[in-house]
């Protein structure tokens, strides 16, 4: 078992540091400030390639695996917290559907202008009476007499929509009650994100402001059948295809932003000054930043083990699981941690911290809650009853 990170693996976190560089935590303190998206970022990895790490070679990709794309999303994440790593997130990954599900047509259509960072794109699934139970999704797709559809209903919690042109959506193409099984009845759609249908009401939240989260009210948006992705009716199939990736992602998402606020603790710790001697000296500061370190480097570890069950096409899903809650639970420690050694600074801005200890809570609360893993594994790996 090689617990060692390849040559070209090191060369992708070098190459992610690079950019990072030019993003200094100024920068994303002020898009904080001002609740502006990170365009000059967003730009700055686009030109790299690197948004089409994922994706295939024959649609501008570079067709490396998740752990490739955890470790650039980490590294990211170590800079510019959570507001840089969800500026990307979505081109990351998002269209895997498409690359897994979708006709040649529409990956020749869709994935080169993805991966060139010339089409932004939300994903749109959450709903505000259905929370994490996505069976019961109410936003309904009609279907017209000509094949295309007509796509109602609202969605809450999306992810860049203000700065989005396109977006992946799941809605109820067959009414849940004519349905054999609840997971049937949904599709997925990759439509233009038209806002002569669309309404996109901004939600004032407690972090990453830089990255906007939305409301959208639809009103028969025009979708066309070309853009529905694989077999009506099988669109939650293709999302829980992803979600396992996606649980890496935001572990490795969290173990970066937990780093960063270690590694600011740490260097506050030996700088700061107090009766005569540095507040690192003291075991009452030091403990807990090595318990952190541990933490984190346990949390890095699972996520990497989940990484190379799912690149080698291996179950993983408790695996991935796991790896999301270590790694938020070590992440939301680190920050509690930061803030403490900093003192009263840790609640200023000007010292940063506050701001990953804000960030830190939606890895923690999504894509799935700490309670949620929990039931999963006690039932997957466990072998207990099912609880929800």
């Amino acid at each position: 078992m090689d617990y060692q990170l390849s040559a070209e693996q090191v060369a992708i976190i070098d190459a992610a540091q690079k950019i990072c560089a030019d993003f200094p935590l100024e920068y994303w303190r002020e898009k904080d400030r001002k609740h502006a998206f990170p365009n000059e970022f967003f730009d700055a990895v686009a030109r790299g390639g690197w948004l089409g790490i994922c994706m295939p070679e024959a649609f501008g990709g570079s067709n490396l695996g998740v752990t490739e794309a955890a470790l650039f999303l980490r590294t990211v994440a170590e800079c510019g917290g959570q507001a840089g790593a969800s500026t990307i997130h979505m081109n990351i990954f998002g269209l895997q559907p498409a690359v897994h599900f979708g006709t040649e047509a529409q990956k020749h259509a869709w994935l080169p202008p993805f991966t060139r960072g010339e089409h932004k794109a939300c994903f749109a699934v959450t709903e505000p009476d259905t929370g994490l139970d996505t069976t019961k999704l109410k936003v309904v797709a009609k279907k017209q007499p000509d094949g295309n559809y007509l796509i109602s209903g609202k969605k809450v919690f999306i992810s860049t929509a203000q700065v989005a042109d396109h977006m992946l959506i799941l809605a109820r193409t067959t009414p849940v009650e004519e349905v054999k099984k609840h997971s049937e009845g949904l599709s997925l759609f990759y439509t233009r994100l038209d806002r002569d249908y669309v309404q996109i009401r901004e939600i004032d939240k407690l972090g990453r402001a830089a990255v906007d989260t939305n409301e959208l009210f639809i009103d028969d948006l025009p979708v066309s059948k070309d853009a529905l992705i694989g077999e009506e009716g099988k669109g939650l199939k293709y999302i829980f295809h992803g979600m396992n990736a996606e649980r890496i992602f935001v572990a490795a998402e969290q173990v970066g932003i937990g780093r960063a606020a270690l590694k600011l603790a740490t260097q506050y710790a030996k700088d700061r000054v107090v009766f005569g001697r540095q507040i690192g000296q003291n075991q009452g500061i030091q403990h807990p930043l090595a318990r952190n370190w541990a933490e984190l480097e346990a949390a890095n570890h699972m996520l990497l083990a989940a990484a190379d069950l799912y690149d080698k096409g291996l179950p993983c899903g408790a695996e991935a699981n796991a790896a999301k809650l270590l790694a938020s639970e070590a992440c939301m420690h680190a920050c509690q941690t930061a803030m403490l050694t900093h003192g009263g600074f840790g609640y200023a801005k000007e010292y940063h911290v506050e701001r990953f200890m804000r960030e830190a809570w939606i890895g923690y609360i999504a894509p799935v809650t700490p309670q949620l893993i929990l039931s999963n594994i006690a039932e997957r790996k466990l072998g207990l009853p099912k609880s929800y």
